[in-house]
C-alpha cells in the first residue's frame, strides 16, 4: 500500500485485539493486489437495539489506480465476525478485479 491504513471508529471504542486482527488483514490484501494505493476501513455501530443488541458494522474502501472498490458487509452481533465477513468480501472483490484486468491485459496483447 502506497498510503498508511486508516481505520475510522464511530460508536465504538476498538479495543487492541480488533485492530491489530483490522491491521493484519488489511495487510493480506496485498497479496491480491499489489496495485492498492490505500484501504480505509469503518467500524460502525449505528443502532442499538434492546432486543437484539448491538450490530458492528464494517465498510472497506479499497482505492486502486482509477477505481475505489466499496465492500459494505451485514452487520453482525459479534465484532470479530463482521471483521472476517467483510474482509473476506474484499479479498473475493480484489481477486474479481484482478481476473477482470488479467482478461483485459490478454486481449490487449493479441
Amino acid at each position: 500500500m502506497q498510503q498508511p491504513l486508516q481505520i475510522t471508529q464511530h460508536n465504538i471504542s476498538l479495543s487492541e485485539a480488533a485492530e491489530t486482527r483490522i491491521r493484519d488483514r488489511a495487510a493480506k490484501l496485498e497479496l491480491f493486489s499489489k496495485r492498492i494505493i490505500s484501504c480505509h476501513v469503518t467500524i460502525d455501530v449505528p443502532h442499538h437495539h434492546k432486543q437484539k443488541g448491538e450490530a458492528f458494522e464494517v465498510h472497506i474502501a479499497i482505492n486502486l489506480p482509477g477505481e475505489e472498490l466499496m465492500i459494505r458487509h451485514e452487520p453482525d452481533e459479534e465484532l470479530n465476525v463482521a471483521i472476517r465477513d467483510a474482509f473476506d468480501a474484499a479479498e473475493r472483490r480484489l481477486k474479481e478485479h484482478a481476473e477482470r484486468r488479467g482478461g483485459e491485459a490478454r486481449l490487449h496483447n493479441r
